[in-house]
């Protein structure tokens, strides 16, 4: 059924205020409260400057459409007007080609249901071990189509190599952090006088993006990225808005045999002290807000319909769609 036209005479002076009182094409409508960060420690070391806390969006807002078209009716995002609008650093991408996308393995068997088709994508090399030392630059926030979570593209200060790692919720362009997987810094070392104080240490250390050892981390930190062996990278707390938080160390003596982190689930992980992990959430926390509006954009992001099995011929001996 088509919608009746309205309308309007612009001469008018109250059909003008009827007029402004419309919605533009893309509007934002529902908001929702933020979720809760931990605010780090600040410090007036000035050899590392770092952003302190949750950046000022207090709201979190989701973008709706007129409902010109059905699919635009019930469409809603989040919005993330920082993030890159141009292609990725093709350099660090590789296309994602044959039966990849298909749900199949290797002799054409489908062994995950409901996958097949979609858009075209190029896969970004993501550095989950972050072992190179020194300070990185962020020099922007991309969208991935193979996650929920953003990217950012960092360079190192000395090297001039750009890597992807993924991004801090808050984190933005223009942002310096530091990995200390490889070991202190003799300069933060000295200017702490030569010894470790954990208290400062992590005054200095503990700042959103900042890769460390899970050590390293003051207790009830919410870290992301977070991995299980020393040698590996992360592997727990990838997606949109997801983190674990450091609740115990089990010391042997004067040396940290396990640490005890908790999963949003409420799983208790046992993890090596020289694991990785990342300080803060990860981004885009409002992702599972977002409706898609119409079945076709679940295709374009490679997903077949789904269809219960009751509601299946009886005389079909294969399930499988």
């Amino acid at each position: 059924m088509l919608q009746p036209r309205i309308y309007f005479r612009p001469s008018s002076h109250s059909c003008k205020c009827l007029l402004s009182a419309f919605r533009s094409y893309a509007t934002a409508a529902e908001t929702r409260s933020p979720p809760l960060i931990v605010p780090t420690v600040a410090t007036s070391d000035s050899a590392y400057p770092q952003p302190q806390g949750p950046r000022k969006d207090e709201v979190l807002q989701l973008r709706t459409y007129k409902p010109r078209t059905p699919g635009l009716r019930h469409l809603k995002r989040p919005i993330n007007d920082h993030l890159w609008k141009g292609r990725p650093h093709i350099i660090l991408t590789i296309p994602k080609t044959g039966q990849g996308k298909g749900g199949r393995n290797n002799t054409g068997q489908v062994t995950v249901r409901h996958r097949g088709g979609g858009h075209k994508r190029r896969i970004r090399i993501v550095d989950y071990k972050r072992f190179a030392p020194g300070q990185h630059v962020v020099e922007r926030i991309e969208y991935d189509p193979n996650r929920s979570a953003h990217l950012a593209l960092v360079t190192n200060s000395k090297t001039e190599e750009k890597s992807y790692i993924i991004a801090a919720d808050g984190m933005r362009a223009g942002d310096k952090i530091e990995s200390f997987r490889s070991g202190i810094p003799k300069e933060l070392l000295a200017s702490m006088g030569g010894a470790i104080d954990p208290g400062m240490l992590a005054a200095k250390t503990a700042f959103r993006g900042n890769c460390l050892p899970i050590h390293m981390v003051p207790l009830g930190t919410q870290v992301f990225n977070v991995g299980s062996k020393s040698s590996g990278g992360g592997v727990f707390c990838r997606s949109a808005g997801t983190y674990a938080t450091v609740i115990s160390k089990e010391e042997a003596g004067k040396k940290i045999k396990e640490v005890v982190v908790r999963l949003q689930s409420g799983e208790m992980r046992k993890i090596s002290p020289d694991a990785c992990c990342t300080v803060g959430v990860t981004s885009n926390p409002q992702s599972h807000f977002k409706q898609l509006g119409k079945a076709g954009r679940s295709r374009w992001l490679g997903i077949r319909p789904t269809v219960r099995g009751v509601a299946m011929n009886a005389g079909t001996s294969i399930m499988f769609d």
